[in-house]
C-alpha cells in the first residue's frame, strides 16, 4: 500500500475525461500536488493510505473551473454604472473611473476580492487582460490560484502607459519577471481591434510569439464595433486579424458575438480560442455569440464572466445555466449545448485556452490536483439522476465546499485558508466608500 497526502471520496467523481466518465463512489488519491490515482473508492482504498481524506458522502467532486476572459480588478467598480450600451459604460464612466483610481495598491487589493470570489465559486484558473499585472500576479500567488494575466495594451494613454511603446515595454518588464513561473503564465493583451490599430496588433503578436506566450484580446464584441472596423479599415475585426495572421491557437478571443459564417470558418481553421461571456453580453446587450455553429464548426468555446462590472459575479456555475439555456431557445432545438458540453466548456475547454490542458481541467492520473468538491445534499439539488444536470442546470457556487490547486487545499469546508476573507472585504468596503464620494 502506498502513502499519499490526501483521498477524496465523493458519490460522483466527474472525471471530464475523453469519455465524459463519472465514477459512482470514486476516490483519487493526491501526492505531491499531482493525481496520483482516480477510480472507484475500494479499489483506491486498497492501494493508498492517507491521514487526510475529504469529501464523502453527499459530495461531487469535478475538476476545478476555468475562467477563461476576466478583468479581475473590476470587481471594484461592480453595479457602479449599471444599465448602458457596452460604449457608453466604457467610454463615458468606466475608463474616467480607471484614470481615477488606478494603481498597484487598489489593483492588488481588488484581485483579491476576485480571486476569493472566483475560489469561493470553484473557479481554479483564470484568464485576465488588465494593466498593473504586477499587483495581479501577486495576489494571485498570495490566493494560490492559476493565472493567465496579460499585460493590457491600448492606441491611447491610460493610468499605465502613455504610449504604445510604454504598453509594450511594461508588457516585456512583465514576462521576464514572471515566465517560468509555475502557476502564474504572463501574456500580451491589446484590448480590441477598434482601440489597437492594425501595426499595434502586430507588435503585440511578435511580442507574444517571441516568448511564446498567449495573446488575449476582445473580438467581434458588439454591432458598433463591426461598423467601426470595417469603416476604418474595410474588413470586419475578425476577418481583420485573420488577415493579418494574428489569430491561431496562442489566441485567446473573448465575446466573437458577431462573427459571421465566414469568420467562424477562419477562427477554426486558424485554432483560435474563443470564449463565451454569454450574462455579460446579454446585459449590456451585445448580442448573443453563435456559439452552437462554433462548436459544430470544431472552434474550442470556453466561458468567461467578463469583469464584475459589466456580468456583475464571476460565477461560471451561473454562465454554464445560462448558456445552455438561452442557446436552446434561440436555435429552437433543445438538444443543443447538452449539460455535458457545458461542463466540458468550463474545465478542459477552458484549460486548453488558456494553454495549460496538459495539466488541468479533467481529473486523471498524472495531471494536477485542481479539484472542486460540492455538497448534494441540499433542497434544490433533491431528488438527483444525472449529475450533469445537477452541476449544469441545478447547482449554485454555494454550494462548493472545498477547492485545491496542485493538491493544496485553498478553500476547506467554505472557509479560506490562503486568504483573509475579513480584511479582503473590509478593503473593499474602504474602496467602495471611497469611489463612491469621488463618483
Amino acid at each position: 500500500m502506498k502513502n499519499c497526502d490526501l483521498i477524496i471520496q465523493s458519490d460522483y467523481l466527474v472525471t471530464m475525461n475523453d469519455q465524459f466518465d463519472v465514477i459512482e463512489k470514486g476516490a483519487v488519491a493526491v501526492s505531491g500536488g499531482l493525481i496520483a490515482a482516480v477510480g472507484p473508492e475500494d479499489e483506491i482504498a486498497a492501494a493508498y493510505r492517507s491521514d487526510k481524506t475529504i469529501g464523502g458522502r453527499h459530495t461531487v467532486a469535478f475538476p476545478g473551473l476555468v475562467n477563461a476572459h476576466t478583468h479581475s480588478p473590476m470587481v471594484y467598480f461592480r453595479g457602479l454604472k449599471d444599465d448602458l450600451p457596452l460604449r457608453v459604460w466604457l467610454e463615458d464612466h468606466i475608463w474616467p473611473a480607471e484614470n481615477r483610481w488606478l494603481g498597484h495598491e487598489f489593483v492588488a487589493d481588488a484581485t483579491e476580492l476576485a480571486c476569493l470570489e472566483m475560489l469561493k465559486a470553484g473557479i481554479t484558473a483564470f484568464s485576465d487582460m488588465y494593466f498593473y499585472g504586477e499587483a495581479i500576479a501577486l495576489s494571485v500567488k498570495k490566493a494560490g490560484m492559476r493565472a493567465v494575466i496579460g499585460a493590457g495594451i491600448l492606441d491611447f494613454p491610460s493610468p499605465a502607459a502613455a504610449t504604445v511603446d510604454d504598453y509594450l515595454a511594461n508588457a516585456e518588464r512583465f514576462i521576464g519577471n514572471w515566465r517560468g513561473d509555475g502557476r502564474i503564465i504572463p501574456a500580451v493583451a491589446p484590448h480590441a481591434p477598434y482601440t489597437c490599430s492594425p501595426e499595434t496588433m502586430k507588435r503585440a503578436k511578435g511580442l507574444s510569439e517571441r516568448y511564446r506566450l498567449p495573446l488575449h484580446l476582445h473580438l467581434a464584441e458588439t454591432e458598433w464595433e463591426v461598423q467601426e472596423v470595417l469603416s476604418r479599415y474595410g474588413m470586419r475585426p475578425v476577418e481583420l486579424l485573420n488577415h493579418h495572421r494574428i489569430l491561431d491557437n496562442t489566441v485567446i478571443a473573448a465575446h466573437c458575438v458577431w462573427a459571421t459564417d465566414d469568420e467562424i470558418g477562419m477562427l477554426a481553421r486558424s485554432g483560435t480560442n474563443v470564449v463565451h461571456c454569454i450574462e455579460s453580453n446579454l446585459k449590456l446587450a451585445s448580442g448573443i455569440a453563435p456559439v452552437v455553429k462554433m462548436l459544430a464548426s470544431g472552434v474550442n468555446v470556453a466561458f468567461g464572466t467578463d469583469g464584475a462590472a459589466s456580468n456583475n459575479d464571476l460565477d461560471i456555475m451561473s454562465e454554464m445555466a445560462t448558456a445552455a439555456k438561452v442557446h436552446k431557445a434561440v436555435s429552437g432545438d433543445p438538444t443543443v449545448l447538452n449539460a455535458a458540453q457545458a461542463m466540458r466548456m468550463a474545465t478542459r475547454s477552458g484549460a486548453g485556452a488558456l494553454g495549460i490542458g496538459e495539466k488541468t481541467g479533467s481529473i486523471e492520473a498524472g495531471k494536477s490536483a485542481d479539484i472542486v468538491i460540492a455538497g448534494l445534499n441540499r433542497p434544490h439539488l433533491m431528488p438527483l439522476y444525472d449529475i450533469y444536470s445537477h452541476l449544469v442546470y441545478s447547482m449554485k457556487s454555494s454550494d462548493v465546499s472545498d477547492v485545491m490547486v496542485e493538491g493544496r487545499l485553498l478553500i476547506e469546508e467554505g472557509r479560506p485558508v490562503a486568504l483573509d476573507e475579513g480584511a479582503i472585504v473590509e478593503k473593499a468596503r474602504y474602496w467602495g466608500n471611497r469611489i463612491r464620494e469621488k463618483a
